[in-house]
């Protein structure tokens, strides 16, 4: 991980600037921005437009990071366009331009400039990697942005309060832009306020704006959701949980924000970004042998909450839990908030070298008194949760979904 935008500025400038032949918008956040991501998507997609979407991380392929029209792009068109990334970085660096080559983000996030350029799209929404300041998603000049959440994560990065990490997501906060923002603490949102203040940018803040009735039940999510603009009664979420909703009221005023800047978004297109958007490994249920598995991208503590506030309603009876985490996360309160709905707890580790072992988990479990299992094999905590309990969740990492998102997808069972 290298921070700053000099790498990625002269790699543009090398590649003839892709990212100048189509319309960007940004969205950033600690949580939630995935989905808002992919919620606007939709949105756009269902109003006519030809449009591209950029995120990470990835599940199980490297291509599902770069979406056009809603189809992961092609393989050989991926290769193509790594390979054009590839020329340009060793030029730049064998020619002293850049002193090292550039990290494994900026590359992926060249080859997205790339392949969205090539297939001439309108419009672009790309997901901010980290922070947003010297994140490399931050070399375009977006349209609008989105800022959804602020919370604790990545402090190492990004600081260790609340206002350091605004003053790292307000980066992607350009002159004259809109920004959309969710609701935020207080001594975030003074800094995302002042850097609008100081940059002319408009701030819309769609906790304040939108007025949304939820309704959380173990079969869906529905919200009542009334904009400035428009009024949607009663419409079934295709991402549930509660958070889901506040995530869906950020996406339908950044859509609106759109539609005021000549990217036309009609209501029935703002009703099937509530409605069709398919975001895998968020609160998503599978039926697996006899149990039913609820995988969830719930990475760090607001994430945690996030599920747990879900399982409340969703199985108050409790679940197994396979749990498998960073070594950069606060373990600590992601248990403390995942507990009270957690009858067993099987740690596991997520196959990455960042991910912290088994054991370091299960200690930290058992200082707070959890039932638990050590099982660092991930397909292996899955069987076993499996024989043990009907309803399972498996949470804690990205890097653990994928390969059991797989596995449970295609109902392979040991």
């Amino acid at each position: 991980m290298k921070f700053g935008l000099e790498n990625m500025t002269r790699l543009c400038e090398a590649l003839g600037h892709p990212e100048r032949r189509f319309t960007p918008v940004l969205v950033g956040g600690t949580n939630g921005k995935g989905s808002v991501t992919a919620m606007v998507d939709t949105g756009l997609r269902a109003a006519g437009h030809s449009v591209a979407r950029y995120t990470s991380p990835h599940l199980i392929r490297l291509e599902e990071r770069f979406v056009i029209g809603g189809r992961e792009v092609a393989t050989d068109r991926l290769r193509a366009a790594a390979a054009r990334v590839q020329a340009a970085a060793e030029r730049l660096t064998a020619s002293g331009v850049l002193e090292s080559l550039p990290t494994f983000f900026e590359c992926t996030t060249g080859v997205a400039f790339e392949v969205f350029a090539e297939a001439g799209v309108d419009v672009a929404v790309l997901e901010v990697g980290l922070g947003g300041r010297l994140d490399a998603t931050n070399v375009v000049s977006p349209i609008a942005a989105a800022i959804v959440s602020i919370d604790f994560d990545h402090q190492a990065q990004l600081g260790n309060t609340l206002a350091s990490i605004a003053f790292e997501e307000a980066g992607i906060i350009k002159d004259g832009i809109p920004v959309v923002c969710g609701a935020l603490p207080a001594e975030a949102l003074a800094v995302i306020e002042s850097v609008c203040v100081e940059r002319g940018a408009g701030l819309i803040r769609a906790d304040r704006d939108v007025d949304l009735g939820v309704r959380v039940r173990a079969d869906g999510t529905s919200v009542d959701l009334r904009t400035p603009f428009h009024a949607f009664g009663d419409v079934p979420l295709a991402l549930p949980g509660e958070h889901q909703a506040a995530n869906a009221a950020v996406a339908v005023r950044l859509l609106e924000v759109l539609d005021g800047r000549g990217i036309p978004v009609d209501a029935e297109a703002l009703r099937a970004a509530l409605t069709g958007t398919a975001w895998p490994g968020r609160l998503e249920r599978f039926a697996y042998g006899d149990a039913r598995v609820t995988l969830d991208a719930a990475h760090n503590p607001a994430g945690a909450r996030s599920l747990a506030r879900y399982l409340a309603v969703a199985a108050p009876g409790g679940v197994t839990l396979v749990f498998g985490v960073m070594k950069d996360k606060d373990v600590g309160a992601m248990l403390e908030a995942l507990a009270p709905n957690v009858r067993r707890l099987i740690c596991t580790t997520a196959a990455t070298a960042r991910a912290l072992d088994a054991a370091s988990i299960a200690e930290i479990a058992a200082s707070r008194g959890m039932p638990l299992i050590v099982e660092p094999d991930p397909a292996d905590a899955l069987e076993q949760a499996c024989r043990l309990d009907r309803d399972v969740v498996v949470a804690g990492s990205i890097f653990l979904l994928g390969p059991v998102r797989e596995r449970v997808a295609r109902g392979i069972l040991r």
